[in-house]
Protein backbone atom coordinates (compact mmCIF):
# COMPACT_ATOMS: atom_id res chain seq x y z
CA UNK A 1 0.00 0.00 0.00
CA UNK A 2 2.46 2.62 -1.17
CA UNK A 3 1.58 5.89 -2.87
CA UNK A 4 2.75 6.59 -6.36
CA UNK A 5 5.25 9.44 -6.40
CA UNK A 6 3.12 11.37 -8.88
CA UNK A 7 0.19 11.22 -6.49
CA UNK A 8 2.32 12.81 -3.75
CA UNK A 9 3.22 15.70 -6.06
CA UNK A 10 -0.45 16.34 -6.81
CA UNK A 11 -1.29 16.25 -3.09
CA UNK A 12 1.24 18.90 -2.11
CA UNK A 13 0.26 21.11 -5.05
CA UNK A 14 -3.39 21.01 -4.05
CA UNK A 15 -2.62 21.66 -0.39
CA UNK A 16 -0.66 24.75 -1.28
CA UNK A 17 -3.43 26.07 -3.53
CA UNK A 18 -6.53 25.01 -1.62
CA UNK A 19 -7.13 28.38 0.03
CA UNK A 20 -7.94 29.96 -3.35
CA UNK A 21 -11.07 27.89 -3.90
CA UNK A 22 -13.19 29.01 -0.93
CA UNK A 23 -15.06 32.05 -2.21
CA UNK A 24 -18.59 31.33 -1.03
CA UNK A 25 -20.38 33.16 1.78
CA UNK A 26 -22.88 30.33 2.17
CA UNK A 27 -22.19 27.69 4.79
CA UNK A 28 -22.42 24.61 2.58
CA UNK A 29 -21.33 21.25 3.97
CA UNK A 30 -19.87 19.10 1.20
CA UNK A 31 -19.28 15.38 1.21
CA UNK A 32 -18.91 12.59 -1.34
CA UNK A 33 -20.86 9.35 -1.62
CA UNK A 34 -18.77 7.01 -3.77
CA UNK A 35 -21.40 4.25 -3.74
CA UNK A 36 -24.08 6.57 -5.10
CA UNK A 37 -27.68 7.00 -3.98
CA UNK A 38 -30.54 5.23 -5.74
CA UNK A 39 -33.47 6.65 -3.75
CA UNK A 40 -34.36 9.36 -1.23
CA UNK A 41 -37.35 7.42 0.12
CA UNK A 42 -36.67 6.43 3.76
CA UNK A 43 -38.69 3.23 3.31
CA UNK A 44 -35.72 1.97 1.30
CA UNK A 45 -32.93 3.26 3.56
CA UNK A 46 -31.10 -0.05 3.90
CA UNK A 47 -27.54 1.07 3.14
CA UNK A 48 -25.24 3.71 4.60
CA UNK A 49 -25.50 6.07 1.64
CA UNK A 50 -29.31 6.20 1.75
CA UNK A 51 -29.46 6.31 5.55
CA UNK A 52 -27.09 9.28 5.67
CA UNK A 53 -28.97 11.42 3.16
CA UNK A 54 -32.50 10.52 4.35
CA UNK A 55 -31.54 11.31 7.95
CA UNK A 56 -31.05 14.94 6.86
CA UNK A 57 -34.52 15.07 5.27
CA UNK A 58 -36.70 13.02 7.62
CA UNK A 59 -37.39 12.46 11.32
CA UNK A 60 -38.81 9.54 13.27
CA UNK A 61 -40.51 9.33 16.66
CA UNK A 62 -37.13 8.89 18.37
CA UNK A 63 -33.44 8.98 17.50
CA UNK A 64 -30.06 7.84 18.86
CA UNK A 65 -27.60 10.14 20.57
CA UNK A 66 -23.81 9.81 20.71
CA UNK A 67 -24.01 7.26 23.55
CA UNK A 68 -26.54 5.12 21.63
CA UNK A 69 -29.31 6.17 23.98
CA UNK A 70 -32.82 6.59 22.59
CA UNK A 71 -33.88 10.24 22.88
CA UNK A 72 -36.93 12.20 21.70
CA UNK A 73 -37.33 13.48 18.16
CA UNK A 74 -40.87 14.09 16.90
CA UNK A 75 -42.19 12.49 20.08
CA UNK A 76 -41.47 14.66 23.11
CA UNK A 77 -41.81 11.70 25.49
CA UNK A 78 -43.34 8.24 25.76
CA UNK A 79 -44.74 5.71 28.19
CA UNK A 80 -44.31 1.92 28.24
CA UNK A 81 -46.89 -0.28 29.97
CA UNK A 82 -45.83 -2.44 32.90
CA UNK A 83 -46.10 -5.61 30.83
CA UNK A 84 -43.85 -4.09 28.16
CA UNK A 85 -46.40 -4.59 25.38
CA UNK A 86 -47.88 -1.11 24.90
CA UNK A 87 -45.91 1.98 23.85
CA UNK A 88 -47.62 5.38 23.95
CA UNK A 89 -45.91 8.34 22.27
CA UNK A 90 -46.77 11.99 22.84
CA UNK A 91 -45.91 14.14 19.83
CA UNK A 92 -44.52 17.64 19.66
CA UNK A 93 -46.94 20.23 18.28
CA UNK A 94 -44.33 22.31 16.44
CA UNK A 95 -43.21 19.83 13.77
CA UNK A 96 -44.16 20.68 10.18
CA UNK A 97 -43.56 19.05 6.82
CA UNK A 98 -41.38 20.98 4.42
CA UNK A 99 -43.15 23.64 2.38
CA UNK A 100 -44.45 22.26 -0.91
CA UNK A 101 -47.14 22.76 -3.54
CA UNK A 102 -48.98 19.67 -2.30
CA UNK A 103 -50.00 21.50 0.85
CA UNK A 104 -52.50 24.35 1.21
CA UNK A 105 -50.91 27.69 0.21
CA UNK A 106 -47.67 25.77 -0.35
CA UNK A 107 -46.95 25.80 3.39
CA UNK A 108 -46.05 22.57 5.15
CA UNK A 109 -48.74 21.39 7.53
CA UNK A 110 -48.29 20.15 11.11
CA UNK A 111 -47.41 16.51 11.70
CA UNK A 112 -50.09 14.59 13.61
CA UNK A 113 -50.32 11.02 14.93
CA UNK A 114 -52.32 9.81 11.92
CA UNK A 115 -49.29 10.67 9.75
CA UNK A 116 -47.36 7.95 11.55
CA UNK A 117 -50.22 5.51 11.08
CA UNK A 118 -50.11 6.26 7.35
CA UNK A 119 -46.30 6.00 7.25
CA UNK A 120 -46.32 2.63 9.04
CA UNK A 121 -49.10 1.31 6.79
CA UNK A 122 -47.05 2.37 3.79
CA UNK A 123 -43.93 0.66 5.17
CA UNK A 124 -45.86 -2.60 5.54
CA UNK A 125 -47.55 -2.39 2.15
CA UNK A 126 -46.82 -5.38 -0.10
CA UNK A 127 -47.16 -2.99 -3.03
CA UNK A 128 -44.25 -0.88 -1.78
CA UNK A 129 -42.17 -3.96 -0.79
CA UNK A 130 -39.95 -2.03 1.62
CA UNK A 131 -36.90 -3.93 2.93
CA UNK A 132 -37.68 -2.35 6.32
CA UNK A 133 -41.09 -3.94 6.86
CA UNK A 134 -39.48 -6.46 9.24
CA UNK A 135 -39.22 -3.70 11.86
CA UNK A 136 -42.92 -4.26 12.60
CA UNK A 137 -42.83 -8.08 12.70
CA UNK A 138 -43.58 -8.00 16.42
CA UNK A 139 -46.26 -5.28 16.23
CA UNK A 140 -49.91 -6.30 16.56
CA UNK A 141 -51.48 -2.86 16.07
CA UNK A 142 -50.90 0.90 16.06
CA UNK A 143 -53.32 3.81 15.99
CA UNK A 144 -53.72 7.49 16.77
CA UNK A 145 -55.46 8.22 20.07
CA UNK A 146 -55.66 11.87 19.02
CA UNK A 147 -53.55 14.27 16.95
CA UNK A 148 -50.77 14.31 19.54
CA UNK A 149 -50.86 10.71 20.82
CA UNK A 150 -49.80 7.51 19.04
CA UNK A 151 -50.09 4.01 20.52
CA UNK A 152 -48.30 0.83 19.45
CA UNK A 153 -49.07 -2.69 20.71
CA UNK A 154 -46.55 -5.54 20.53
CA UNK A 155 -47.22 -9.27 20.22
CA UNK A 156 -44.54 -10.03 22.78
CA UNK A 157 -42.05 -8.16 24.91
CA UNK A 158 -39.08 -6.90 22.89
CA UNK A 159 -36.83 -4.49 24.83
CA UNK A 160 -34.90 -3.20 21.75
CA UNK A 161 -38.15 -1.99 20.13
CA UNK A 162 -37.47 1.70 20.83
CA UNK A 163 -34.14 1.33 19.04
CA UNK A 164 -35.93 -0.06 16.00
CA UNK A 165 -38.16 3.01 15.84
CA UNK A 166 -35.08 5.23 15.49
CA UNK A 167 -34.30 3.67 12.10
CA UNK A 168 -34.92 5.70 8.95
CA UNK A 169 -37.49 3.15 7.83
CA UNK A 170 -39.80 4.56 10.51
CA UNK A 171 -39.62 8.17 9.31
CA UNK A 172 -42.85 10.12 9.01
CA UNK A 173 -43.92 10.97 5.44
CA UNK A 174 -46.91 13.00 4.17
CA UNK A 175 -49.91 11.13 2.75
CA UNK A 176 -50.42 13.94 0.20
CA UNK A 177 -47.50 12.83 -1.95
CA UNK A 178 -45.56 9.86 -0.52
CA UNK A 179 -47.26 7.37 -2.83
CA UNK A 180 -46.39 9.29 -5.98
CA UNK A 181 -43.65 7.88 -8.22
CA UNK A 182 -41.62 11.06 -7.93
CA UNK A 183 -41.34 10.81 -4.13
CA UNK A 184 -38.11 8.76 -4.38
CA UNK A 185 -36.44 11.64 -6.21
CA UNK A 186 -38.37 14.63 -4.78
CA UNK A 187 -38.96 13.77 -1.10
CA UNK A 188 -40.80 15.83 1.49
CA UNK A 189 -40.00 15.32 5.15
CA UNK A 190 -39.63 17.21 8.41
CA UNK A 191 -35.84 17.17 8.80
CA UNK A 192 -33.27 19.96 9.20
CA UNK A 193 -32.68 20.05 5.43
CA UNK A 194 -35.10 19.83 2.53
CA UNK A 195 -34.70 18.63 -1.01
CA UNK A 196 -33.42 21.15 -3.56
CA UNK A 197 -31.77 19.42 -6.54
CA UNK A 198 -30.57 16.00 -7.68
CA UNK A 199 -28.78 14.99 -10.84
CA UNK A 200 -28.25 11.25 -10.60
CA UNK A 201 -24.58 10.34 -10.34
CA UNK A 202 -23.46 13.98 -10.32
CA UNK A 203 -24.75 16.07 -7.41
CA UNK A 204 -27.47 16.21 -4.75
CA UNK A 205 -28.27 19.47 -2.94
CA UNK A 206 -30.31 19.95 0.23
CA UNK A 207 -31.11 23.40 1.61
CA UNK A 208 -31.75 24.57 5.14
CA UNK A 209 -35.25 24.01 6.53
CA UNK A 210 -35.99 27.37 8.15
CA UNK A 211 -39.02 25.94 9.96
CA UNK A 212 -37.11 23.13 11.68
CA UNK A 213 -38.33 22.45 15.20
CA UNK A 214 -35.05 21.90 17.07
CA UNK A 215 -33.15 24.72 18.74
CA UNK A 216 -29.86 25.05 20.58
CA UNK A 217 -29.49 27.72 23.26
CA UNK A 218 -32.51 29.47 21.77
CA UNK A 219 -31.01 29.47 18.25
CA UNK A 220 -32.87 27.81 15.40
CA UNK A 221 -31.15 24.80 13.88
CA UNK A 222 -29.51 23.87 11.60
CA UNK A 223 -26.55 26.25 11.41
CA UNK A 224 -25.57 25.23 7.86
CA UNK A 225 -27.22 26.82 4.82
CA UNK A 226 -27.05 23.69 2.68
CA UNK A 227 -25.62 20.24 2.13
CA UNK A 228 -24.03 19.30 -1.21
CA UNK A 229 -23.28 15.67 -2.03
CA UNK A 230 -21.14 14.52 -4.96
CA UNK A 231 -20.82 10.98 -6.33
CA UNK A 232 -17.16 10.54 -7.24
CA UNK A 233 -16.53 6.79 -7.48
CA UNK A 234 -12.74 6.82 -7.52
CA UNK A 235 -11.33 6.90 -3.98
CA UNK A 236 -8.12 8.70 -4.95
CA UNK A 237 -10.14 11.42 -6.67
CA UNK A 238 -12.33 11.70 -3.60
CA UNK A 239 -9.25 12.08 -1.41
CA UNK A 240 -7.73 14.72 -3.68
CA UNK A 241 -10.99 16.71 -3.56
CA UNK A 242 -10.85 16.56 0.23
CA UNK A 243 -7.27 17.84 0.27
CA UNK A 244 -8.24 20.60 -2.14
CA UNK A 245 -11.09 21.73 0.11
CA UNK A 246 -13.88 20.70 -2.24
CA UNK A 247 -15.09 18.22 0.39
CA UNK A 248 -15.47 18.97 4.10
CA UNK A 249 -15.04 15.41 5.33
CA UNK A 250 -14.25 11.86 4.31
CA UNK A 251 -15.23 8.70 6.14
CA UNK A 252 -13.53 5.34 6.31
CA UNK A 253 -10.20 4.12 5.03
CA UNK A 254 -9.11 3.16 1.55
CA UNK A 255 -5.76 1.45 0.91
CA UNK A 256 -4.87 4.18 -1.61
CA UNK A 257 -4.50 6.80 1.12
CA UNK A 258 -4.31 4.95 4.46
CA UNK A 259 -0.53 5.34 4.79
CA UNK A 260 -0.74 8.98 3.74
CA UNK A 261 -3.18 10.02 6.46
CA UNK A 262 -2.33 7.67 9.33
CA UNK A 263 0.88 6.54 10.97
CA UNK A 264 1.49 2.90 11.85
CA UNK A 265 -0.12 3.37 15.25
CA UNK A 266 -3.39 4.50 13.70
CA UNK A 267 -3.03 8.19 14.60
CA UNK A 268 -3.28 11.17 12.27
CA UNK A 269 -0.04 11.79 10.42
CA UNK A 270 1.96 14.64 11.96
CA UNK A 271 1.99 16.72 8.77
CA UNK A 272 -1.82 16.96 8.75
CA UNK A 273 -2.47 17.76 12.41
CA UNK A 274 -2.79 21.51 11.76
CA UNK A 275 -5.07 20.96 8.77
CA UNK A 276 -7.56 18.21 9.69
CA UNK A 277 -9.58 16.93 12.60
CA UNK A 278 -9.42 13.17 13.10
CA UNK A 279 -11.96 11.07 14.98
CA UNK A 280 -11.99 7.35 15.62
CA UNK A 281 -14.36 5.31 17.77
CA UNK A 282 -15.77 1.77 17.90
CA UNK A 283 -18.11 0.91 15.04
CA UNK A 284 -20.89 -1.64 15.50
CA UNK A 285 -19.57 -3.76 12.67
CA UNK A 286 -17.93 -7.18 12.88
CA UNK A 287 -15.86 -8.47 9.97
CA UNK A 288 -15.78 -12.26 9.79
CA UNK A 289 -15.32 -15.43 7.77
CA UNK A 290 -18.48 -17.52 7.57
CA UNK A 291 -18.94 -21.26 7.09
CA UNK A 292 -22.11 -22.71 5.55
CA UNK A 293 -23.17 -25.32 8.13
CA UNK A 294 -25.36 -27.48 5.88
CA UNK A 295 -23.11 -30.53 6.08
CA UNK A 296 -22.06 -30.39 2.45
CA UNK A 297 -18.34 -29.77 2.98
CA UNK A 298 -15.40 -30.61 5.22
CA UNK A 299 -15.74 -27.14 6.72
CA UNK A 300 -19.31 -27.63 7.94
CA UNK A 301 -18.81 -31.20 9.21
CA UNK A 302 -15.45 -30.76 10.90
CA UNK A 303 -15.26 -28.43 13.90
CA UNK A 304 -11.54 -29.10 14.30
CA UNK A 305 -10.90 -27.86 10.76
CA UNK A 306 -12.80 -24.64 11.47
CA UNK A 307 -10.80 -24.21 14.69
CA UNK A 308 -7.52 -24.78 12.82
CA UNK A 309 -8.44 -21.97 10.43
CA UNK A 310 -9.46 -19.70 13.30
CA UNK A 311 -6.26 -20.13 15.34
CA UNK A 312 -3.98 -19.84 12.29
CA UNK A 313 -4.89 -16.18 11.61
CA UNK A 314 -2.80 -13.51 13.33
CA UNK A 315 -5.44 -10.80 13.55
CA UNK A 316 -3.21 -8.29 15.28
CA UNK A 317 -0.64 -8.49 12.48
CA UNK A 318 -3.44 -8.23 9.92
CA UNK A 319 -4.69 -4.98 11.48
CA UNK A 320 -1.19 -3.54 11.77
CA UNK A 321 -0.15 -4.09 8.16
CA UNK A 322 -3.46 -3.78 6.34
CA UNK A 323 -5.31 -1.17 8.40
CA UNK A 324 -2.65 0.78 10.33
CA UNK A 325 -4.06 -0.64 13.57
CA UNK A 326 -7.53 0.74 12.86
CA UNK A 327 -9.89 -1.78 14.42
CA UNK A 328 -9.74 -4.28 17.28
CA UNK A 329 -8.71 -7.91 16.85
CA UNK A 330 -11.82 -10.07 17.29
CA UNK A 331 -10.61 -12.19 20.22
CA UNK A 332 -13.88 -12.14 22.15
CA UNK A 333 -16.58 -13.59 19.96
CA UNK A 334 -19.00 -12.12 17.44
CA UNK A 335 -20.47 -9.23 19.48
CA UNK A 336 -18.31 -6.13 18.85
CA UNK A 337 -16.73 -3.50 21.05
CA UNK A 338 -19.17 -0.63 21.58
CA UNK A 339 -22.08 -2.65 22.96
CA UNK A 340 -22.65 -3.16 26.71
CA UNK A 341 -22.77 -6.93 26.06
CA UNK A 342 -19.18 -7.01 24.83
CA UNK A 343 -17.01 -8.80 27.35
CA UNK A 344 -13.31 -9.57 27.36
CA UNK A 345 -14.12 -12.58 29.55
CA UNK A 346 -15.32 -14.38 26.44
CA UNK A 347 -11.76 -15.07 25.34
CA UNK A 348 -11.49 -16.71 21.93
CA UNK A 349 -7.74 -16.57 21.29
CA UNK A 350 -7.09 -15.07 17.90
CA UNK A 351 -3.73 -16.61 17.11
CA UNK A 352 -1.97 -19.74 18.26
CA UNK A 353 0.01 -21.52 15.58
CA UNK A 354 0.64 -24.60 17.74
CA UNK A 355 -3.07 -24.91 18.45
CA UNK A 356 -3.88 -24.49 14.76
CA UNK A 357 -1.49 -27.32 13.81
CA UNK A 358 -2.93 -29.50 16.58
CA UNK A 359 -6.54 -28.92 15.49
CA UNK A 360 -5.67 -29.62 11.84
CA UNK A 361 -4.21 -32.95 12.93
CA UNK A 362 -7.33 -33.71 15.01
CA UNK A 363 -9.40 -32.86 11.94
CA UNK A 364 -7.67 -35.71 10.11
CA UNK A 365 -5.43 -33.57 7.91
CA UNK A 366 -1.94 -33.46 9.49
CA UNK A 367 0.02 -30.62 7.87
CA UNK A 368 -2.87 -30.34 5.40
CA UNK A 369 -2.29 -33.82 3.96
CA UNK A 370 -5.41 -35.16 2.28
CA UNK A 371 -7.26 -31.84 2.42
CA UNK A 372 -8.49 -30.46 -0.88
CA UNK A 373 -7.97 -26.76 -1.58
CA UNK A 374 -10.58 -24.60 0.18
CA UNK A 375 -12.35 -21.82 -1.73
CA UNK A 376 -12.95 -18.49 0.03
CA UNK A 377 -15.37 -16.05 -1.65
CA UNK A 378 -15.01 -12.30 -1.24
CA UNK A 379 -15.29 -8.96 -3.03
CA UNK A 380 -12.46 -6.83 -4.45
CA UNK A 381 -12.62 -4.41 -1.49
CA UNK A 382 -11.48 -7.18 0.85
CA UNK A 383 -9.06 -8.98 -1.46
CA UNK A 384 -6.00 -7.83 0.53
CA UNK A 385 -7.53 -9.16 3.75
CA UNK A 386 -8.32 -12.54 2.17
CA UNK A 387 -4.84 -12.76 0.66
CA UNK A 388 -3.47 -12.28 4.16
CA UNK A 389 -5.68 -15.14 5.41
CA UNK A 390 -4.42 -17.22 2.48
CA UNK A 391 -0.79 -16.68 3.51
CA UNK A 392 -1.56 -17.48 7.15
CA UNK A 393 -3.31 -20.78 6.32
CA UNK A 394 -0.45 -21.75 4.02
CA UNK A 395 1.79 -21.89 7.12
CA UNK A 396 -0.14 -24.88 8.48
CA UNK A 397 -0.56 -26.63 5.13
CA UNK A 398 -4.01 -25.41 4.03
CA UNK A 399 -4.28 -24.32 0.41
CA UNK A 400 -6.78 -21.49 0.01
CA UNK A 401 -8.22 -20.38 -3.32
CA UNK A 402 -9.75 -16.90 -3.40
CA UNK A 403 -12.68 -16.15 -5.67
CA UNK A 404 -13.60 -12.49 -6.13
CA UNK A 405 -17.25 -11.64 -6.84
CA UNK A 406 -19.00 -8.34 -7.62
CA UNK A 407 -20.61 -7.03 -4.38
CA UNK A 408 -24.19 -7.62 -5.57
CA UNK A 409 -23.35 -11.16 -6.72
CA UNK A 410 -21.56 -11.89 -3.44
CA UNK A 411 -24.56 -10.77 -1.38
CA UNK A 412 -26.94 -12.77 -3.56
CA UNK A 413 -24.85 -15.93 -3.30
CA UNK A 414 -24.64 -15.57 0.48
CA UNK A 415 -28.40 -15.05 0.71
CA UNK A 416 -29.10 -18.15 -1.39
CA UNK A 417 -26.63 -20.45 0.41
CA UNK A 418 -24.32 -20.86 -2.58
CA UNK A 419 -21.06 -20.20 -0.69
CA UNK A 420 -19.45 -22.77 1.62
CA UNK A 421 -16.85 -20.26 2.87
CA UNK A 422 -17.21 -16.51 2.57
CA UNK A 423 -16.06 -13.17 3.91
CA UNK A 424 -18.89 -11.27 5.53
CA UNK A 425 -19.59 -8.30 7.75
CA UNK A 426 -22.49 -7.40 9.99
CA UNK A 427 -23.28 -3.79 10.79
CA UNK A 428 -25.89 -3.32 13.51
CA UNK A 429 -29.33 -2.16 12.39
CA UNK A 430 -29.95 -1.15 16.00
CA UNK A 431 -27.60 -1.05 19.02
CA UNK A 432 -28.52 -4.26 20.80
CA UNK A 433 -26.58 -7.54 20.82
CA UNK A 434 -29.78 -9.34 19.78
CA UNK A 435 -29.18 -7.88 16.32
CA UNK A 436 -25.91 -9.85 16.08
CA UNK A 437 -27.21 -13.03 17.67
CA UNK A 438 -30.21 -13.14 15.33
CA UNK A 439 -27.77 -14.18 12.57
CA UNK A 440 -27.56 -17.60 14.21
CA UNK A 441 -31.18 -18.23 15.18
CA UNK A 442 -32.47 -21.22 13.19
CA UNK A 443 -35.78 -19.56 12.29
CA UNK A 444 -33.78 -16.86 10.48
CA UNK A 445 -32.28 -19.17 7.86
CA UNK A 446 -31.59 -17.26 4.66
CA UNK A 447 -33.14 -16.39 2.25
CA UNK A 448 -35.92 -15.59 4.77
CA UNK A 449 -33.58 -14.13 7.37
CA UNK A 450 -29.95 -13.18 8.05
CA UNK A 451 -28.71 -16.64 9.16
CA UNK A 452 -26.30 -16.98 6.22
CA UNK A 453 -24.39 -19.86 7.84
CA UNK A 454 -27.54 -21.95 8.46
CA UNK A 455 -26.25 -22.55 11.97
CA UNK A 456 -28.56 -24.61 14.16
CA UNK A 457 -28.08 -25.29 17.85
CA UNK A 458 -30.99 -26.26 20.07
CA UNK A 459 -29.53 -24.67 23.21
CA UNK A 460 -28.73 -21.46 21.30
CA UNK A 461 -32.32 -21.22 20.00
CA UNK A 462 -33.77 -21.78 23.48
CA UNK A 463 -31.61 -19.11 25.09
CA UNK A 464 -32.16 -16.68 22.22
CA UNK A 465 -35.95 -16.95 22.52
CA UNK A 466 -35.69 -16.44 26.26
CA UNK A 467 -33.41 -13.41 25.89
CA UNK A 468 -35.79 -11.40 23.70
CA UNK A 469 -38.53 -11.64 26.31
CA UNK A 470 -36.29 -10.73 29.25
CA UNK A 471 -36.97 -7.14 30.32
CA UNK A 472 -34.23 -6.94 32.96
CA UNK A 473 -31.21 -5.41 31.21
CA UNK A 474 -28.54 -7.10 33.37
CA UNK A 475 -30.16 -10.51 33.01
CA UNK A 476 -30.47 -10.08 29.26
CA UNK A 477 -26.79 -9.13 28.93
CA UNK A 478 -25.77 -12.29 30.80
CA UNK A 479 -27.86 -14.42 28.42
CA UNK A 480 -26.38 -12.63 25.43
CA UNK A 481 -22.88 -13.43 26.71
CA UNK A 482 -23.76 -17.12 27.06
CA UNK A 483 -25.03 -17.10 23.49
CA UNK A 484 -21.81 -15.45 22.33
CA UNK A 485 -19.84 -18.20 24.08
CA UNK A 486 -21.80 -20.92 22.24
CA UNK A 487 -20.82 -19.30 18.95
CA UNK A 488 -17.17 -19.23 20.02
CA UNK A 489 -17.34 -22.95 20.84
CA UNK A 490 -19.25 -24.12 17.75
CA UNK A 491 -17.57 -21.64 15.37
CA UNK A 492 -20.06 -21.15 12.49
CA UNK A 493 -17.99 -17.99 11.89
CA UNK A 494 -14.46 -16.93 12.69
CA UNK A 495 -14.52 -13.22 13.60
CA UNK A 496 -11.59 -11.21 12.22
CA UNK A 497 -11.91 -7.73 13.70
CA UNK A 498 -14.31 -5.26 15.25
CA UNK A 499 -14.36 -2.23 13.02
CA UNK A 500 -13.75 1.40 13.88
CA UNK A 501 -15.32 4.56 12.51
CA UNK A 502 -12.72 6.82 10.93
CA UNK A 503 -13.54 10.42 10.01
CA UNK A 504 -11.45 13.31 8.79
CA UNK A 505 -12.76 16.87 8.63
CA UNK A 506 -11.16 20.21 7.87
CA UNK A 507 -10.34 22.37 10.89
CA UNK A 508 -13.10 24.85 10.08
CA UNK A 509 -15.78 22.22 10.86
CA UNK A 510 -17.19 21.91 14.39
CA UNK A 511 -20.18 20.33 16.10
CA UNK A 512 -19.68 17.16 14.09
CA UNK A 513 -20.91 14.29 16.26
CA UNK A 514 -20.94 10.55 15.63
CA UNK A 515 -22.00 7.38 17.42
CA UNK A 516 -21.03 3.73 17.13
CA UNK A 517 -23.69 3.21 14.45
CA UNK A 518 -21.82 5.65 12.19
CA UNK A 519 -24.70 8.11 11.92
CA UNK A 520 -24.44 11.39 10.04
CA UNK A 521 -26.17 14.16 11.98
CA UNK A 522 -25.51 17.59 10.48
CA UNK A 523 -28.11 19.41 12.58
CA UNK A 524 -25.54 21.08 14.85
CA UNK A 525 -22.57 21.26 12.51
CA UNK A 526 -20.92 24.67 12.01
CA UNK A 527 -18.60 25.73 9.23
Amino acid sequence: MKFRSGFFIIIFFLLSCSEKYDNSNLKIFKYNESNGVSTLDPAFAKDKATIWVTSQIFNSLVKMNEELEVIPSISSNWKISEDGLVYTFFLRKDVYFHDHKFFENGKGRRVVASDFVYSFDRLLSSKLASPGSWVFNNVSSYYSVNDSTLRIHLNQVFPPFLSLLSMQYCSVVPKECADLNEFRSHPIGTGPFQFQYWKDGVKLVLRKNKQYFEKENGINLPYLDAVAITFIKDKQSEFLNFLQGNLDFISGLDPSYTDELLDKEGSLSQKYKDKFNFKSLPFLNTEYLGFLMDGNSDLSENLYLRKAIHFAIDRQKMLKYLRNNVGVAANHGFIPVGLPTFSKENINSSYNLEQAIKYLELAGFPNGKGLSPIVLNTTSSYLDLCEFVQSELKKIGIDLIIEVNPPSTHRQMMATSKLNFFRGSWMADYPDAENYLSLFYSKNFCPNGPNYTHFYNEEFDRLYEFSISESDVKERIQIYQRLNKILSEEMPVTPLYYDQIIRFTHNNISGFTVNAQNNLDLTRVKK
